[in-house]
């Protein structure tokens, strides 16, 4: 720790350090900001100024606030998001739920959760349901475990510091360890399944979607309650999911 600090530059320091501010405060002030980050206000105006004029940050309304400019927000959106998007993955959602007849998602991952970007629901009157914008424990999902399984081992360690992790249902993976050696699973099948992990009686399946970056990648994600999703059922909608993912490429 102290030679990352010998070699620490302390401008770049505390502009990154606002930056995070931006994610727990929407508005800021140079006051405040000078106050939550320990340094003068000359300090902060100089900071936020620089934010400013790369787009990082915005004066509001009042002119006396600053608040996460367009290049922030950028970054922190994940891929699936925008009408864009939403064009170039609607057909492959569509053909994944026609060929399942699963409620089917594509979902981001963004730290340690994953995030439903888009999808479509199942046609059965019991049936797995869709929720746009929902975020869900990514050690408990199968697009989570999907998108975990892209990251290196010393990445995923970073995500979870603790060997200890949260348990949603009694078939939630509750360790670290666990989780390591399930993601190097996936990665060998290159499929991740959750039965029960996350909702009691919902099991899932997800392969790769799109995306070469870790802010870029998606898994496309079917659904299902428990008396249509046994590991056969399961293997069979990887493969046909796998066959949807195959319209990105002449689309």
């Amino acid at each position: 720790m102290e030679r990352t600090r010998r070699y620490t530059i302390e401008s770049l320091d505390t502009g990154l350090r606002l930056i995070q501010l931006f994610l727990a405060h929407d508005r800021l002030t140079v006051s405040e900001a000078a106050a939550l980050l320990s340094v003068g206000r000359s300090t902060a105006h100089r900071v936020l100024s620089t934010l400013e004029g790369r787009g990082f940050a915005v004066r509001d309304s009042s002119g006396r606030g600053y608040t996460a400019g367009p290049e922030l927000v950028r970054l922190g959106l994940p891929a699936g998001f925008g009408a864009a998007a939403r064009r170039r993955l609607g057909a492959v959602l569509d053909d994944a739920a026609r060929r399942t007849g699963e409620t089917v998602q594509s979902a981001a991952l963004i730290g340690d959760q994953i995030i439903v970007t888009d999808g479509r629901e199942s046609p059965h009157p019991v049936r797995a349901t869709l929720e746009l914008g929902r975020t869900r424990p990514a050690h408990a999902t199968a697009g989570g475990k999907l998108l975990l399984s892209s990251l290196t081992e010393e990445q995923v360690r970073a995500l979870y510091p603790g060997e200890e992790l949260p348990g949603y249902t009694s078939a939630t993976l509750t360790t670290r360890s666990a989780l390591l050696a399930e993601l190097a699973l996936v990665r060998a099948r290159g499929y991740a399944v959750s039965r029960g992990e996350s909702v009691p009686g919902l099991h899932t399946v997800a392969v790769p979607l799109a995306g070469s970056s870790r802010r870029d990648r998606l898994a496309l994600v079917a659904s299902g309650p428990a008396d249509r999703g046994e590991d056969g059922a399961l293997l069979h909608r990887a493969e046909e999911l796998r066959r949807s993912v195959v319209l990105l490429d002449v689309t």
